[in-house]
């Protein structure tokens, strides 16, 4: 096993702020490390540079730092591989000014890739000047008789060109389906399976390999892959997970998101029958299920799941020593899951259904009642405050779908941090792309000052806080494909005994880092720039080593 001592720099070697569940280190602590030992792949000490001379002459590398910053790397807690890697390399629709422009990049990708489904994900017609959605004719004009699934940006609705309807003749009678080719809810499933069926094994390879290298360059050192039957396949996961452990990268912890699928998840190697397991949509598509009717549209949405089917599913996962997790938006849709959740504590006990650290996804609005309720029952948020960035504010998409009052009740998550109940940072990638500086700093910098975090809490919520979310699983103590080495309980930290899964950055020219150590970046601020990513001791990204733009492109 090699032996790294890193001399010369600042390490953020504390435990940071307390996240709210049992169990968790206390008050905020960041010693003042200049330099860290590591011996295989966990942390063998870290401190002032004249305490290293005592792990010099062992040391097999020495990195002098020159100044530069070390912190644990960061998990993304909800990630979505296949069609992450899709987008970098494919069809991006992202920040099309108009319908007519995003109808232009399809043209433009349709000439360059002559045969074959053309997939692309990203459009939102909130602000285009159209004032409306693509439709399967514009889709035809622009790709003439080509197979084309265009995602919305929220990836709860899409439109399908009439070839793809044609493959696709079960949707016509599934929910959610309209004449002119826009899908949603269950149509949407059944024409995503047919565009995605149509991506070979070698495409879905290549995809997921692209993502984990942005995500090793970025300072990520571990995903949450976030799976299920109506999203990415059984076949798409187990690829995912056997690609993360034969080929260098970000560790990679599966969840499924099937109901009633504790059997099958355990069957995938995952930690549970977790994740997007839909309880409503989203609120782009209008399909986030609501109390009270949308303020452009007279709908409440669609509920997918009752009371009595998330208690069902909470207990039978929890007997089962897995997680349990659901997708849940709209406060209509968190009255369910949280009445749920309250259910199944009724019946396999409080303190085993705190134990299990069970999770629910997204959970952007929720009141004051239900923020307590949730804290009682320990359940992690896996949140992603790029969301409130992107549409947030008083005249966001948010506004515009619920009104300025409700939408700036959306993502509490400072109410959430002081109710005690954990927090875990993604991207729900490709729905906001990889980037966990800026998300720290949307968390930061949350359109509702009250809502706002500080920058230790963000950054604790963005490492550790994905560890925990895993069931303070850091990479430890789980059989199969999760399996790795580590002592438990310290992932996302940089303390001895700790798995040595770190980043180490250098800060942009002219700013300075906080009393902590830690960088203060806001929206529009350049972010630190990652120089290495290490996970468990093994170095998978240095900028001259990258290959994010090489090996690994789709075919």
């Amino acid at each position: 096993m090699s032996r790294t001592l890193l001399v010369g720099g600042r390490v953020y070697a504390g435990t940071g702020p307390h996240l709210g569940g049992p169990g968790e280190p206390g008050a905020p602590d960041a010693p003042a490390a200049t330099a860290m030992a590591v011996d295989g792949g966990t942390v063998a000490w870290a401190g002032p540079d004249e305490g290293a001379a005592a792990y010099a002459d062992g040391a097999d590398e020495v990195v002098h730092l020159e100044g530069a910053l070390v912190t644990p790397a960061f998990v993304d807690a909800h990630v979505h591989a296949t069609s992450t890697g899709l987008v970098l390399d494919g069809l991006d629709l992202a920040g099309a000014p108009s319908l007519a422009g995003m109808l232009d990049r399809l043209a433009a990708h349709a000439l360059r890739h002559p045969a074959g489904p053309l997939l692309g994900h990203g459009w939102d017609e909130t602000r285009w000047p159209e004032g409306r959605p693509p439709t399967a004719a514009d889709l035809d004009r622009a790709a003439p008789g080509r197979v084309v699934y265009l995602s919305r940006v929220d990836v709860h609705s899409a439109v399908a060109s009439p070839a793809l309807l044609a493959d696709a003749p079960e949707a016509a009678g599934a929910g959610g389906f309209a004449a002119d080719g826009r899908v949603s809810q269950d149509a949407h499933h059944a024409v995503r399976r047919v565009a995605y069926g149509m991506v070979t094994a070698d495409q879905r390879r290549a995809a997921q390999r692209a993502t984990l290298r942005r995500a090793a360059a970025l300072g990520i050192g571990c995903v949450h892959e976030l799976a299920g039957p109506d999203i990415s396949g059984a076949d798409d996961l187990a690829g995912l997970l056997d690609l993360a452990v034969s080929e260098p990268g970000p560790d990679v912890l599966g969840y499924w998101g099937e109901l009633g699928g504790a059997e099958r998840a355990r069957e995938l190697g995952t930690l549970g029958a977790a994740g997007d397991l839909f309880a409503d949509g989203a609120i782009g598509s209008r399909t986030a299920c609501l109390r009270a009717v949308y303020a452009d549209a007279p709908t409440c949405g669609a509920g997918y799941l009752t009371a009595a089917q998330v208690r069902d599913h909470v207990a039978a996962c929890t007997e089962a020593g897995l997680q349990a997790g659901f997708h849940a938006i709209g406060d209509a849709a968190l009255d369910a899951v949280v009445a749920g959740f309250e259910e199944a504590a009724g019946r396999v006990g409080p303190d085993r259904l705190r134990a299990a650290r069970h999770r629910v996804e997204h959970v952007e609005m929720l009141d004051a009642d239900l923020v307590a309720r949730l804290a009682r029952l320990g359940v992690v948020a896996s949140v992603q405050p790029a969301f409130d960035a992107a549409w947030g504010g008083t005249s966001g998409m948010y506004a515009h779908r619920l009104g300025v009052d409700r939408a700036l009740t959306l993502n509490p998550l400072a109410a959430m941090a002081a109710a005690g109940i954990p927090l875990a940072f993604g991207s729900d990638s490709p729905v906001t792309p990889l980037d966990p500086w800026g998300t720290v700093a949307a968390a930061t910098s949350h359109h509702v000052p009250a809502q706002r975090l500080d920058t230790e809490t963000a950054f604790a919520a963005h490492t550790r806080g994905g560890w925990y979310a895993a069931g303070g699983r850091d990479a430890s103590g789980r059989e199969g494909r999760a399996g790795r080495t580590g002592r438990a309980g310290t992932g996302g930290m940089l303390v001895p005994g700790a798995p040595a899964t770190y980043a180490v950055w250098r800060l942009p020219d002219g700013h300075a880092a906080r009393a902590t150590g830690l960088p203060d970046p806001g929206p529009g601020d350049p972010a630190p720039t990652c120089q290495r990513t290490v996970v468990r001791g093994t170095t998978v990204y240095t900028p001259s080593t990258s290959r994010l733009h090489g090996e690994g492109k789709l075919p």
